[in-house]
């Protein structure tokens, strides 16, 4: 077997080789392909050899430069043609855009893994991603055009209602979160990110309250801004009393605390505690843990892993006893072989537990639902805690610990209703067009609603200037004038109340309709009760939204990244905010 290496066209990095004639010798006037065994020509001109590399083997990895006998360096073919420079910078553009949006590390872009993917996908074996610099300043560069988008929304916008949250980093930096919300002229519900500011004062009431007008004042919003959602910290509401804006409580918050209150002085406690260690028996232990998915397996059940409920996290108690009852079987199998110290749910346990899960399921529901930012959320409290109330209507088949419960839980959530803005929540369920009966509240407090939006209506009448140029009328003839008209209602007294009459004589739309597509369809023929509708169902119902700017900013502030400057947090929170609403 011949064992001489086969001389190699020097600059096309080994993929070409000189044909052999029958005698052994190399015949160096046509070449083989070592890709595809194809022949060609050869007359020292290399022209023909590339465009066949590039046409038909360009992604084929070309092999590292390496010492040829005599030690010559044998070049290497680049794979394609150079990137342009648009096309390099639109790519360093949206590589900075990526990372922004998907909170990615900034350093990513010094991982090599990344650079052979991208010259793979360039076609361009010698591109270099940018730097870390390069990518902060494009940064830098789009959050000030993304911010001046937002600001020309803020401009255009009637009314803006704000929503605000604290915020401790695992670098115990603290962190102020602010949301804007606000309705356009075409009737769509914008919900963005203002800033994740970071502070150095103490969260007392006058200090809070500073921040929040110097956020507004820097959007230029400070006489836009309608309510303000923060919880019931004792330091958020006294600071709402000293702005000028309406306070809105955070609705979640009141209903997730009515339920711990209820749930901490009812027969359930020792049920949640023995629910509580099981979960955490498996929780804790890996064999355990696939021990049971074992046993779901064999059952014909989902294998998923139980839910530990936690004090601070919304809804985790009905998911924790939600996934207990659905795996009661596998979980009673796999507990029947081990040997362990628990002390097992007795039979009228297991049916607290269920009872349990039937009466926090429309809490759940909600919550979700008071949550949202897509879509007008404050209208629907009212209609909402008029919902849980008939739910928590005790029944003869309740027994005594779901009768305490129920009332435990109806009389805590009475007595936080009483400090919301009552006043801001009924006129929004009277602009929407689902609720506008108002059948949520009771007969007595109805026409006060509507009475008082004529009292507003007839506030953004225009007065009538007094004439007082020469050609109007005599002072006589004037004065006869107004005695005439003394004894009937003027236009302007008459037309605010023509205005809600119209308004009520609308049929309801359904539940599942759109709000914001009704007024944007019928807002012609309620022009002044329309520039109400978008100052009431802008305000969120909760400060859910700033909740999902901490989790966002939770996945920038790691461990390994807790030294970001505070200016770069705001941004890359902000930037990713805005850059998903894309």
């Amino acid at each position: 077997m011949d064992t001489e290496p086969k001389e190699v066209v020097g600059p096309l990095d080994g993929k070409f080789e000189f044909k052999k004639n029958k005698d052994g010798t190399l015949n160096k006037q046509e070449v083989i392909c070592t890709l595809c065994k194809k022949e060609f020509s050869f007359h020292r001109s290399t022209s023909s050899l590339k465009y066949h590399i590039n046409a038909k083997h360009a992604f084929v990895g070309s092999s590292s430069s390496g010492a040829r006998p005599g030690g010559l360096v044998q070049t290497t073919l680049t794979e394609g043609r150079a990137l342009s420079k648009s096309i390099s910078e639109n790519l360093t553009q949206k590589i900075a855009k990526w990372i922004a949006k998907d909170c990615r590390p900034i350093n990513i872009v010094e991982d090599k893994g990344l650079a052979e993917v991208l010259q793979v996908a360039s076609r361009d074996a010698f591109y270099k991603p940018p730097s870390r610099g390069t990518v902060m300043t494009k940064i830098h560069d789009l959050y000030k055009t993304e911010k001046k988008k937002k600001e020309e929304d803020l401009a255009v916008a009637d009314y803006v209602a704000l929503t605000g949250d604290h915020w401790t980093s695992v670098s115990n930096n603290n962190y102020l979160g602010v949301t804007a919300h606000h309705i356009t002229k075409t009737w769509e519900l914008k919900s963005f990110a203002l800033t994740t500011m970071k502070t150095e004062e103490r969260h007392f009431a006058e200090a809070c309250a500073e921040q929040f007008l110097t956020v507004a004042r820097k959007w230029e919003i400070e006489g836009k801004v309608t309510t303000i959602g923060t919880d019931s910290a004792r330091n958020m509401i006294a600071a709402a009393r000293l702005l000028t804006f309406e306070h809105m409580p955070c609705i979640a918050h009141i209903l997730q605390r009515s339920i711990t209150v209820s749930l901490s002085d009812s027969g359930f406690v020792h049920a949640l505690s023995k629910s509580r260690k099981i979960v955490g028996h498996f929780k804790h232990s890996p064999a355990n843990t696939a021990e049971l998915q074992a046993q779901q397996a064999a059952l014909g059940q989902k294998q998923e892993p139980l839910v530990q409920d936690v004090p601070t996290r919304w809804n985790s108690t009905v998911d924790m006893v939600k996934r207990l009852n659905r795996n009661q079987a596998a979980i009673k199998a796999t507990l029947d072989q081990q040997q362990h110290k628990l002390i097992m749910l007795t039979p009228p346990e297991w049916d607290k537990v269920q009872r349990l899960e039937t009466l926090l399921e429309p809490c759940r529901y909600v919550t979700e639902i008071l949550g949202g930012e897509a879509y007008v959320s404050c209208s629907v409290v009212l209609p909402a805690l008029c919902h849980l109330r008939r739910v928590m209507e005790v029944s003869d088949e309740d027994p005594a610990y779901v009768v305490r419960f129920k009332t435990a839980f109806k009389e805590d959530l009475a007595s936080r209703q009483e400090k919301t803005n009552n006043a801001w929540l009924k006129l929004a369920t009277a602009l929407d067009p689902r609720f506008k009966d108002l059948k949520t509240l009771p007969k007595s407090e109805r026409e006060e609603v509507w009475t008082t939006l004529g009292g507003m209506l007839h506030e953004q009448s225009p007065r009538r200037s007094p004439q007082t140029s020469e050609d109007g009328p005599p002072k006589k003839k004037m004065s006869l004038l107004l005695q005439m008209c003394s004894d009937s209602d003027s236009d302007e007294e008459v037309q605010p109340g023509r205005d809600i009459h119209r308004y009520r004589a609308e049929p309801c739309i359904s539940m599942e309709d759109c709000p914001l597509q009704w007024w944007s369809a019928h807002s012609g023929a309620h022009d002044k009760l329309a520039l109400l509708a978008r100052k009431y169902l802008a305000t969120p119902a909760s400060t859910v939204p700033c909740e999902r700017l901490f989790s966002v900013a939770g996945h920038i502030v790691q461990k390994k990244r807790s030294a970001l400057l505070s200016e770069n947090v705001n941004q890359l929170v902000c930037l990713s905010n805005w850059l998903k609403e894309e």
